[in-house]
């Protein structure tokens, strides 16, 4: 199971019914936030999320919308005593630009684990989340994100009783690890099935329309993108920025086929984005994301809808 929730739908500045961008993800009691912005914190309380069990944060780029709510959050898991690591991702730069933020939190008990990308497409496995970074097309290096839960085989039982495997090694088995007992060697292809669908969310904002946002976003189950600007008379904007317009981003929507996408990061031009939404599911079904918009994604056969990730 993997449940999201969109904390900030804003882009450039906060208002005072949307903050700035964030995304967070819960999966197997492990947290991962992707972007920090101003406000992110307050977010979080509103909804009801707590800051302090936070294992990865993933960074787009190093505009201050995305990250100027990262030294407080530092702050806050510190003064919460926490000791583990935080790994935090994102692309070259990392070190410098989250040590020159730290001058305002210098001191904190736990190790920050840094993960600079420097290709581009990366991937990394990082407690139960399978990361894919992937170069965007914006003003500064910027990258998108594909996060997803994977899903073993079945374990057949009446396959390790053919082989004589010993019940007892069954269970690490099933969890991937390869068995020795006795001298035999047992391996979990020896009673696993072939890997089902998992679970799978892409993340994209500030860049212009590239054609691997389509292939990373291919059939997820939510693809959260970029909806800077509705307005026609925008375009020239959204070039010039290297934002992308809504039109742009629902025909990405169109070619990925996700099963479900929101739009996120609006402009603050942009007070009702959802004035748009007759033009733009001529393209694709998109829904217009507003702060606090929550979704449990569940493996294929327990799929359920959540509480708030519904047309409101």
């Amino acid at each position: 199971m993997l449940d999201v929730c969109l904390l900030g739908t804003g882009g450039m500045m906060p208002l005072p019914n949307r903050w700035l961008t964030s995304l967070m993800l819960r999966s197997s009691g492990s947290n991962l936030l992707i972007d920090c912005g101003e406000g992110t914190q307050i977010a979080m309380k509103e909804k009801g999320w707590s800051p302090n069990p936070i294992d990865f944060i993933c960074f787009t780029h190093y505009h201050a919308d995305h990250i100027s709510g990262l030294p407080g959050m530092l702050l806050n898991m510190g003064n919460a005593e926490r000791t583990e690591p935080l790994h935090i991702l994102g692309p070259k730069g990392l070190r410098r630009v989250v040590d020159g933020l730290r001058v305002i939190a210098p001191e904190l008990p736990f190790p920050i684990l840094y993960h600079e990308f420097t290709e581009p497409t990366e991937r990394f496995m990082l407690g139960p989340y399978i990361i894919d970074a992937f170069k965007l097309n914006h003003k500064i290096i910027c990258y998108g994100y594909r996060v997803s839960i994977r899903r073993l085989g079945l374990f057949d039982a009446e396959r390790a009783r053919a082989q004589g495997i010993p019940v007892y090694c069954w269970n690490r088995l099933q969890h991937g690890e390869t068995v020795t007992d006795k001298g035999n060697v047992y391996t979990p292809d020896m009673v696993m099935g072939a890997e089902r669908r998992g679970i799978s969310v892409c993340y994209c904002t500030d860049s212009r329309p590239v054609p691997i946002i389509a292939e990373m976003a291919r059939d997820v189950d939510l693809f959260i993108c970029e909806g800077m600007y509705g307005e026609r008379e925008k375009q020239e904007n959204a070039r010039r920025n290297r934002h992308m317009m809504m039109q742009e981003a629902a025909e990405l929507g169109a070619k990925a086929q996700p099963r479900e996408m929101w739009f996120t990061h609006y402009s603050p031009s942009e007070m009702r984005p959802e004035q748009y939404k007759e033009e733009i599911r001529r393209i694709f079904p998109v829904k217009f994301a507003r702060d606090g918009w929550t979704r449990e994604l569940r493996f294929e056969e327990t799929q359920a809808e959540g509480q708030d990730g519904r047309e409101k």
